[in-house]
């Protein structure tokens, strides 16, 4: 049955983004405190570390991220020697970016942290709502990317 108004506190994206939100924040505060790194940054390092030498154009489409975003954040992370551009041999317009080995170092440290702060957030949700929760979200994305491309 179709809504004929909007209440924003039931509104779907509205509590997506709140929760979102909030789970960020937590992670993102830890990040910083404990690694000197931003959220964006991290997302750059733990794309590279799980899947190898990527471009950049590579790594927007697994993060969702925008190409300005995954450029200054790969400009941060080759500054403080995690993480080494080189031209892409394929594409001269392109960059390809790996971990060096202190990225892959800084990787090992932070990933411990990140699980610990998961376990925390999602203290109070049974292992089945857990695998339920993932389960509808990687739904919810799907239908979305599904409606972006018929628009």
């Amino acid at each position: 049955m179709a809504r004929s108004h909007l209440k924003l506190d039931e509104f779907l994206p509205y509590r997506l983004s709140l929760a979102s939100n909030a789970v960020s924040q937590v992670i993102a505060r830890a990040y910083e405190e404990h690694f000197g790194l931003k959220m964006h940054e991290w997302r750059v390092v733990t794309v590279l570390a799980q899947n190898g030498e990527l471009t950049q154009q590579e790594i927007v489409g697994r993060t969702k991220m925008d190409k300005v975003t995954v450029s200054r954040a790969a400009q941060v992370l080759e500054r403080r020697k995690f993480l080494r551009r080189v031209t892409n041999a394929d594409d001269g317009r392109s960059l390809r970016l790996s971990l060096t080995a202190e990225g892959q170092k800084l990787y090992a440290r932070v990933v411990p942290a990140a699980l610990e702060l998961e376990a925390e957030v999602l203290k109070g949700l049974s292992e089945r709502e857990i695998t339920e929760l993932k389960d509808v979200l990687r739904r919810l994305e799907t239908a979305a990317e599904r409606v972006l491309t018929r628009r």
